[in-house]
């Protein structure tokens, strides 16, 4: 199960890495590790899905290379057999990203998860918070990159007429109806041809919990006509949301590697 509940963290904090990844949009001019310097849950490492994410591109969070992971991973001082949490504070369940971070780079998909609901369900649940910042102790982090979780451009291209997996969009039915322009500069209003849409809130409640199994199987069942299907690639506007609709499908099938298009549209509808 790729998910925890915050009862079970409370009980465990002393015995897993926690991790930070509340990443916002640019036009909620928020800053996630300003908000983390005020308040975290203990123990918790920020990571800057920014700052750790490819440097030489253009394109937004695209993974980094092999060497950089493991120079990233090893200064937040987690080990390869560390159980790992991550949570967020963000409206786009940003934590979904540094999740598939680590399955891609080969860490033990078992010993990585996700907090359901994140720092707001915490503090509503009156659990502990801190500002006090973690002391880190260097690891020596090995890594074994899965390239086959990622597609790129051209792979995309390719199965538009191959069509070897099916593609679904994580951004809004108006997006990628291309009914609103996107809300970064130089990209056109559309979708890639054949591919599906499921907004990433679909699969979250109010609360930003993962709404239940069933409920799931349902949203998944009724784009794709079953949710046993395996070649599934997911999309979105910069390759955040595609995470949290890969990790909402590894809820209901259990034998789903989690795969995106990195690119995704900050890629592909480039003018």
């Amino acid at each position: 199960m790729s998910l925890v509940e915050t009862d079970w963290l409370e009980k465990n904090l002393n015995n897993v890495k926690i991790i930070d990844c509340s990443w916002h949009m640019p036009q909620t001019k928020r800053n996630g590790f300003e908000e983390y310097k005020i308040q975290h849950i203990p123990h918790a490492i920020f990571f800057d899905l920014d700052f750790n994410s490819k440097k030489n591109t253009e394109l937004p969070h695209m993974l980094v290379e092999i060497d950089s992971w493991k120079e990233i991973v090893s200064k937040m001082g987690i080990k390869n057999n560390d159980k790992i949490i991550i949570y967020d504070n963000s409206d786009v369940a940003s934590a979904c990203r540094c999740w598939f971070n680590f399955i891609y780079f080969g860490h033990d998909s078992k010993l990585v998860h996700v907090l359901n609901g994140g720092l707001k369900k915490w503090i509503i649940e009156n659990k502990k918070i801190t500002k006090e910042l973690p002391k880190i102790h260097l690891s020596n982090y090995n890594c074994l990159e899965k390239k086959e979780l990622v597609k790129t451009k051209d792979l995309v291209d390719q199965n538009i007429k191959s069509q070897k997996f099916k593609i679904i969009d994580a951004r809004s039915k108006e997006r990628f109806e291309g009914k609103v322009p996107e809300p970064r500069k130089g990209l056109r209003s559309g979708n890639i041809k054949n591919s599906f849409c499921i907004p990433f809130n679909e699969c979250l409640n109010e609360n930003k919990t993962f709404k239940n199994k069933e409920e799931l199987e349902d949203i998944f069942r009724s784009c794709l006509g079953n949710s046993s299907e395996k070649n599934i690639v997911f999309s979105c506007g910069s390759g955040v949301t595609a995470c949290v609709l890969a990790l909402a499908y590894s809820l209901i099938n259990d034998k789903y590697q989690p795969c995106i298009y990195d690119g995704s549209w900050a890629e592909y509808g480039i003018v």
